[in-house]
């Protein structure tokens, strides 16, 4: 029996599985590195034990510091999660070695299925499909082409190849991110299909010899080859689905497995699918499968490391549908770029349960309100959940309770996640992962910018009516009265996008609101041809909420405050706003052409020199954070006058990573 488990993890990850063992009486112990103390994976952990340092190469990474923390806090068990070294056969095998309950499959199944090129040639054997594969790139003739890590999973290293010309780039930046990502640069090539579908297998072994098969997802919409919608059961016919669970039963028996596993295909619109990898761990979306089957994958993990055998010879019957979206901490005014930043409010409305299956909305969150989002770790914040009788009723519920949430603080893909749900080829369940790259508009945000002047003028009031309540004299006055009709209150904003935003509104004696307008350059909702702001009556404003008649409908603003940040979530969508200052102080000029860093991170390559020649959509270097690579393009044609930081070298947002002087038009 597991009497005491260490999570060798973090996050929603570690949340996750403690959550279970409170369930079944188990102890936890947590790792954590500096960047985490005060997480609330941490709190949660009947004991905790610091890993110092921040990186993952410094903390999660380190199997010593790990085994290390389980001699320390008498756990006789430990739980890899998913992601660091949940597939390092080392690992497993060194838990193993030292005594403890490895809560995964056997060390050995994980080295098979880590080599991808091995793994390929193992289940092939065992009749499982394949799809053409290189590992020379000089004897490719058929394109497009998919590079892949061989070490590694989610989306890391991975790059579509359409043109041969880019294939050297490729193979190398794939490497190099692999290298990064698993310390093994090792990649391979096969073939890519369009318009395919990725759906997975979830698996089961036990040490009793039985492997089953506990239903399929489809996972077909990524970005940046990385995961963000799930689902379950999978939108495919009988037999189809029946081929799937053999093959992945037969790949799994091929390594003896045991434990939880998912294998990974790609299913072409032919209905031909073919074996793209098996991952050796529970997988982030795990919980689409808990919602349609009504099991605990973890508890049935550690009753078979325990070594009972699995409570179920088969998948039980599948019950409605369950869709799964990955929140992450990205900012779409930066091409979701990884952010950063303190997490001032996350909550989502009508949430039934979290961490365990549960009919209705499940939220598995590792971040609370009062979080901080930094950049040493990957950018999922969350995952939300919905489970309803019907696939359209999932649809529907977890798109609406989306749109609803509050994440003020840290940008994020909410917006991309509710149009994708809410788009017609994915309601029509015929989404592959092409999806994103065929609809560009799904990136658009929630509120247009010709709606931010009523989320600024609904600001403007509840900040006024915050003042107000903190008056403590003049009480039967409204804020910001005066007996001066020609001058209205005047706030201004920094926008979403960067740009100034300003208001003008004026409030009689009773607090009726007598006139409004914005700065020449926004187009308010409603406004007629002329440009003019739409008739606005002002319902109520109380310093969190304000009610508008707008052109005689209602519509309700939740405004929240943190310092000049102010945060609007209304009927249309959410934005944030930065209330300027009446009397700005001077700022510090930059030199015309400089490059500034959007986050966090270190400079891991420099690709050109001080004094050479560039073309607008150059790289100029390369910026590496939370796991990504990100680069830095020349944004017009020049000559490179300065680079100030060198490879190797740390930055935070805003700091000047290259100066490129514009060549002068030669008219």
């Amino acid at each position: 029996m597991i009497n005491r488990l260490l999570v060798a993890n973090r996050g929603e990850i570690a949340r996750r599985v403690f959550a279970t063992c409170r369930a079944l009486g188990v102890e936890t112990v947590a790792v954590h590195s500096d960047a985490d103390a005060d997480a609330p994976f941490v709190a949660e952990a009947d004991q905790a034990v610091r890993l110092p340092g921040n990186t993952p190469a410094e903390t999660y990474l380190r199997i010593e510091k790990i085994l290390d923390a389980a001699r320390r806090t008498g756990a006789d068990a430990v739980h890899p999660g998913y992601g660091f070294l949940a597939e390092n056969a080392e690992f497993a095998a060194a838990v193993t070695d030292a005594g403890l309950t490895w809560v995964g499959p056997p060390a050995k199944a994980i080295a098979a299925m880590g080599d991808k090129m091995e793994a390929k040639a193992l289940l092939a054997e065992a009749g499982v499909p394949m799809l053409p594969t290189w590992t020379d790139p000089d004897q490719i003739t058929d394109f497009p082409v998919l590079v892949k890590a061989s070490a590694g999973g989610g989306g890391r290293g991975m790059r579509v190849v359409r043109d041969p010309a880019d294939l050297a780039e490729a193979v190398a930046s794939a490497r190099r991110e692999a290298a990064a990502a698993f310390g093994d640069g090792t990649v391979f090539v096969e073939r890519y299909v369009e318009r395919g579908r990725h759906v997975e297998v979830q698996i089961f072994g036990d040490t009793h010899g039985t492997v089953v098969a506990l239903g399929e997802r489809d996972c077909s919409i990524q970005r940046r080859h990385q995961k963000i919608v799930e689902e379950a059961p999978a939108v495919v016919g009988p037999q189809v689905r029946q081929r799937l669970h053999e093959a992945a039963v037969a790949a799994g028996r091929a390594v003896d497995y045991v434990g939880a596993g998912t294998v990974e295909f790609l299913l072409a619109p032919t209905g031909e699918f073919f074996f793209l990898e098996m991952n050796t761990r529970l997988q982030v979306e795990h919980p689409v499968t808990e919602a349609v089957t009504g099991l605990d994958l973890v508890r049935l993990q550690l009753l078979v490391a325990e070594g009972e055998p699995l409570p179920v010879a088969a998948a039980p019957p599948v019950d409605g549908h369950a869709i799964e979206v990955r929140l992450c901490a990205e900012d779409p005014a930066q091409g979701f770029r990884p952010a950063t930043g303190t997490l001032h409010r996350f909550a989502v409305p009508g949430v039934t349960g979290t961490f365990a299956p549960t009919k209705g909305l499940r939220l598995d969150s590792g971040v609370t309100d009062g979080s901080t989002v930094g950049v040493h770790y990957d950018s999922m914040l969350a995952k939300l959940v919905a489970w309803a009788p019907t696939r359209a009723e999932a649809v529907r519920a977890l798109a609406g309770a989306l749109a609803r949430a509050e994440f003020h603080g840290v940008a994020t893909n909410r917006d991309l996640l509710v149009r994708v749900l809410r788009s017609p080829e994915f309601a029509a369940a015929e989404a592959d992962t092409g999806f994103l790259e065929r609809h560009p508009e799904v990136f658009a945000p929630l509120l247009p910018a010709n709606r931010w002047p009523l989320a600024a003028l609904a600001a403007a009031l509840a900040s006024a009516a915050a003042r107000r309540a903190d008056a403590g004299v003049l009480a039967g006055l409204p804020s910001g009265w005066r007996n001066v009709p020609a001058f209205p209150q005047v706030t201004r904003y920094a926008g979403p996008d960067g740009g100034e935003l300003e208001v003008r509104y004026r409030l009689d004696r009773t607090g009726a609101l007598t006139e409004w307008s914005t700065d020449p350059g926004a187009a308010p909702a409603g406004a007629d041809r002329s440009g003019q702001p739409p008739a606005v009556a002002l319902v109520e404003a109380t310093p969190d909420r304000v009610v508008l008649d707008v052109a005689g409908v209602r519509r309700a603003f939740r405004v929240h405050r943190v310092g000049s940040a102010v945060f609007v979530d209304g009927p249309d969508g959410a934005t944030s706003l930065t209330e300027l200052p009446r009397f700005p102080l001077p700022s510090m000029e930059l030199a015309a052409g400089s490059l500034l860093a959007p986050l966090p991170g270190a400079v891991s390559r420099v690709h050109v020199a001080v004094g050479q020649r560039v073309a607008a959509g150059d790289l100029l270097l390369t910026l590496e954070a939370m796991k990504l690579e990100h680069p830095v393009l020349a944004p017009t044609d020049g000559v490179v006058a300065e680079l100030p930081v060198p490879a190797g070298g740390q930055v935070d947002t805003g700091a000047v990573l290259a100066v490129v002087n514009p060549e002068e038009d030669p008219r």
